[in-house]
């Protein structure tokens, strides 16, 4: 998503004017063309090959400061050489440093190769078109570096921490909420409740759903599929802790579960390491393994976990901070420009 900030706020969307939500009037949302092809938001990963042309498409000539949010995409729109644009960057393109891993093995065929390998041509050629980037955490920053040879700023995402209530942590169950594909291995956080015997309750939906039920079957495991905001607060305050199995860019679940006051138990890699304080709002195991995370739950005393000193943490990524830092450094790229 890109928005051309500050004086008259556009907003450019992929193929769905509704990612924006309800915090910016309609009228000021620009669709690209994608938005034309039916179902498109519903399959949208089979359209990827088109969306460097979708973000490219757009036309942002008649303004001088551009700030994108961006995965792989926003980050490569054209803009007016006088222009400054400030990205704000999630992650290197996974397709790039991860492509396996994020493709799956339909990335070893010949055709669906020479695609992602278009898109990664694009992508580091993009890379260079921002005036500046942000990174949302030390690790993705470390990725900027290495894949694309810039300098970042880093600007820890914002929680809406607000949202959020101090629970009690009265509940018998471990909470995972999260999109339910390859690379968050909650399939680890599974075979751990089989393996302790401690329940586990998943919220979340996506690809990998089916063959995480299935992989599930007979283990003290619950999958709630997509749950509203006021469920999700619920279930994390209600939790004995939260898990976070995967290695994330940044990670806002254990910020999310410090905001109901409870505690996190993560992999030691990638944004937990910024977000998780070991001993004070959480700890760590430290193999991408069944056996490491089964251990943590083992070792883990929810008592010695002080829920106002846990919320007290979370509103360090409250969005207020968040606008202020990155306000600073838009306007310190926007008044150097040549």
């Amino acid at each position: 998503m890109v928005r051309a900030w500050p004086d008259a706020p556009v907003y450019t969307a992929l193929y769905d004017e509704s990612v924006v939500g309800d915090l910016v009037p309609r009228e000021r949302v620009r669709a690209s063309f994608l938005a034309r092809i039916p179902g498109a938001n519903r399959r949208f990963r089979y359209l990827a090959p088109l969306y460097p042309k979708a973000f490219e498409s757009f036309d942002l000539s008649g303004f001088d400061l551009i700030v994108s949010s961006t995965t792989a995409w926003a980050k490569g729109v054209r803009f007016s050489p006088n222009a400054v644009h400030v990205s704000f960057i999630h992650t290197v393109s996974r397709f790039l440093f991860d492509r396996e891993r994020y493709v799956g093995t339909m990335a070893r065929g010949r055709l669906v190769g020479a695609m992602v390998d278009r898109l990664c041509a694009w992508d580091l050629e993009a890379a260079k078109r921002p005036t500046r980037f942000v990174a949302n955490s030390q690790t993705v920053a470390q990725r900027v570096r290495d894949y694309y040879h810039r300098d970042t700023d880093v600007v820890h995402s914002p929680a809406d921490v607000d949202r959020f209530t101090i629970g009690n942590g009265s509940g018998d169950y471990f909470f995972i909420a999260s999109r339910l594909l390859p690379y968050k291995r909650v399939d680890l956080a599974i075979d751990a409740a089989r393996a302790t015997g401690q329940r586990l309750v998943i919220a979340g939906d996506g690809p990998a759903a089916a063959a995480l039920r299935e992989r599930a079957r007979g283990a003290p495991v619950e999958f709630l599929g997509f749950v509203d905001d006021a469920t999700i607060d619920r279930m994390l305050g209600n939790a004995r802790a939260a898990i976070l199995p995967g290695e994330e860019d940044l990670g806002l679940v254990p910020i999310e579960a410090a905001a109901a006051g409870r505690p996190t138990i993560a992999f030691r890699g990638g944004g937990a390491r910024e977000t998780v304080v070991e001993g004070v709002t959480g700890e760590f195991f430290d193999s991408p393994t069944p056996e490491s995370l089964a251990a943590a739950i083992r070792r883990f005393e929810p008592a010695r976990y002080d829920p106002l000193r846990l919320r007290a943490h979370a509103e360090r990524f409250s969005p207020d901070r968040f606008i202020e830092r990155l306000r600073a450094i838009v306007d310190e790229t926007f008044a150097a420009r040549a």
